[in-house]
């Protein structure tokens, strides 16, 4: 009897799900805004409503399930709960996977958004033969997962890998970041981050650039700094080589201390293309030991943004 498995990608901004079967095919799938439910128990219930409309779509019921999993940030996959997050409207210490397995009546196993994106690309993308490899997802924050011979990096306390929060500004004076820090490479090269990059260069120069003309300037996105620099803005471009620089450079230093086969790079702001790229890959050869120029990969991933974190998830039920 073939078996199936649902797969929860739960974001800052948004929550994505799916039905995947045995073959890592995602047979439907539906979201829902994160941010839209400060209450958990609230939110619980309309992700889990949503995940029984999935399976009844598909003609089944629970029985057919062997299984929920769930990537979310600041999850840790000992305790099935979501500790002290600070992407998302719950505080404190949220028992994700129990309120799910109460509604669901089916065991959910969770984990790191970024672990269960590795997963996804060991098994389904560009990591697929790797053994040792990192994911970095850019999106509202900076995540990472971290396989080492072919097992995902946990720790003695299931929060191994938070790369995101490693600095690049010691100075005491950098950006604050959520985790409330300041200088963490996640205020400068998550999407939010490249925002207030954009915001500051504008404030702080009278340099002529189409971001000045957008119609909400205070919610610069990094889709509206993409667009300009297609168009030849030079601002435009200045946020890229700015924002690839630190985090190339931040990437060379993961290299120092695992040796991986590849990095690859997951999330929105690799839509970006050539003008993130260039500038990441430039500066993490730069940064290098001689030991390793030349021979690190860094891929974008080849899986669809909806289905690399909702297979990954998935994939803990297997």
């Amino acid at each position: 009897m073939r078996q199936y498995a649902l797969g929860i990608d739960l974001g800052g901004t948004g929550t994505k799900f799916g039905l995947v079967d045995e073959d890592g095919q995602v047979l439907r799938s539906d979201s829902i805004p994160t941010q839209q439910y400060p209450d958990i128990v609230e939110y619980c219930d309309v992700l889990c409503a949503g995940l029984k409309r999935l399976v009844e779509a598909e003609g089944l019921t629970m029985g057919d399930l062997a299984g929920i999993g769930c990537g979310a940030p600041d999850a840790n996959f000992y305790t099935g709960c979501i500790e002290q997050a600070t992407n998302l409207p719950w505080k404190g210490v949220v028992p994700l996977a129990k309120l799910i397995s109460e509604r669901m009546g089916v065991k959910c196993t969770v984990t790191n958004d970024a672990n269960a994106a590795a997963q996804g690309e060991m098994i389904y993308g560009s990591a697929r033969g790797m053994k040792n490899f990192i994911v970095i997802t850019l999106g509202t924050g900076v995540g990472s997962g971290i396989v080492t011979d072919g097992k995902l990096l946990y720790g003695h306390d299931g929060f191994a890998g938070e790369l995101g929060h490693c600095k690049v500004d010691y100075s005491g004076n950098g950006r604050l970041c959520g985790c409330g820090q300041r200088g963490c490479i996640e205020a400068y090269a998550s999407a939010t981050g490249v925002a207030r990059t954009a915001m500051e260069i504008i404030t702080a120069t009278t340099q002529p650039t189409l971001l000045r003309q957008l119609p909400d300037i205070d919610h610069i996105t990094s889709k509206d700094v993409f667009n300009a620099a297609e168009q030849g803005d030079l601002v435009a471009k200045q946020i890229f080589d700015y924002t690839g620089h630190l985090l190339g450079m931040k990437m060379a230093d993961y290299v120092h201390f695992s040796s991986p086969e590849a990095i690859i790079l997951f999330g929105g702001l690799t839509k970006s293309g050539h003008w993130i790229m260039d500038p990441i890959r430039e500066a993490f050869e730069q940064n290098l030991m001689p030991l390793w120029k030349g021979k690190i990969p860094v891929y974008v991933s080849i899986l669809k943004d909806s289905d690399a974190a909702i297979l990954g998830a998935a994939s803990l039920v297997w």
